[in-house]
């Protein structure tokens, strides 16, 4: 936590430093805010750009959530899901 006592007023120097310094992080995350938006917008505009070319939306999606894991926890997965379809009569 902070070395600052709380039973005691802050002095106007350490009010004002910490008046700034929340200002400076409210700012900064404001700006990361609208990157953020930036960012999803252009996302979607890269998925409706691929729908145009004729691509499965849903699949590119699946396909993204892939790449994110690292391999070994896909191969369990896999397994695991070919474990369940050949439980089910799904596959031969």
């Amino acid at each position: 936590m902070s070395d600052i006592p709380t039973d005691q007023p802050l002095s106007d120097a350490a009010a004002g430093f910490a008046k700034e310094q929340l200002k400076s992080f409210i700012e900064r995350i404001e700006r990361l805010e609208e990157e953020k938006q930036t960012i999803g917008e252009d996302i979607k505009d890269t998925f409706l750009e691929a729908k145009g070319a004729g691509f499965d939306i849903k699949a590119l999606r699946e396909i993204l959530k892939i790449r994110k894991q690292d391999a070994d926890q896909r191969a369990e997965h896999e397994a695991i899901v070919d474990l369940y379809l050949q439980a089910m009569g799904m596959v031969g």
